[in-house]
């Protein structure tokens, strides 16, 4: 799925379109997102100035944005314009920050789906390491636009 086809099913545009591709999709099973981190986004100029982090709470939505892209893409949203609701994070750890310069795989796994609900397992991951995990769940629902 390239940014054509995320912004076609994702309503989020810069600067919070916090992925720039997924790279292997199998339906809403599962699917790894990419997001390329670089020195030039904004959130850099105060996080933190001469140590720059990218935010783990932007590594969240990354991962629900990649999950969100799926479910829809795979259909979830039976042809209309749909939007995705973050409603749970759980289990969530971060061990290692991401920097400028990084690509981050967003690796998501279906966990379960009820009607309009899904959860999700996600992991993120630069150069082989896991950085940052948790569960995600999220509602998709008709756009009002």
């Amino acid at each position: 799925m390239d940014i054509g086809r995320i912004l076609e099913v994702l309503p989020h545009r810069y600067p919070f379109l916090l992925i720039d591709r997924i790279i292997e999709v199998d339906g809403d099973n599962s699917g790894i997102g990419i997001k390329n981190v670089t020195f030039n986004e904004p959130i850099f100029q105060g996080h933190f100035p001469g140590e720059p982090v990218f935010p783990g709470v932007l590594i969240i939505e990354g991962m629900a944005q990649t999950a969100g892209a799926m479910a829809i893409a795979a259909g979830a949203a039976g042809g209309q314009k749909h939007i995705v609701y973050l409603l749970t994070i759980d289990k969530c750890k971060f061990r290692k920050p991401a920097r400028p310069g990084d690509r981050i795989e967003y690796h998501i796994r279906k966990l379960r789906r009820r009607m309009t609900m899904g959860w999700f397992e996600a992991k993120a991951i630069v150069d082989g390491v896991v950085i940052a995990e948790a569960e995600v769940g999220a509602m998709v629902s008709p756009s009002e636009q």
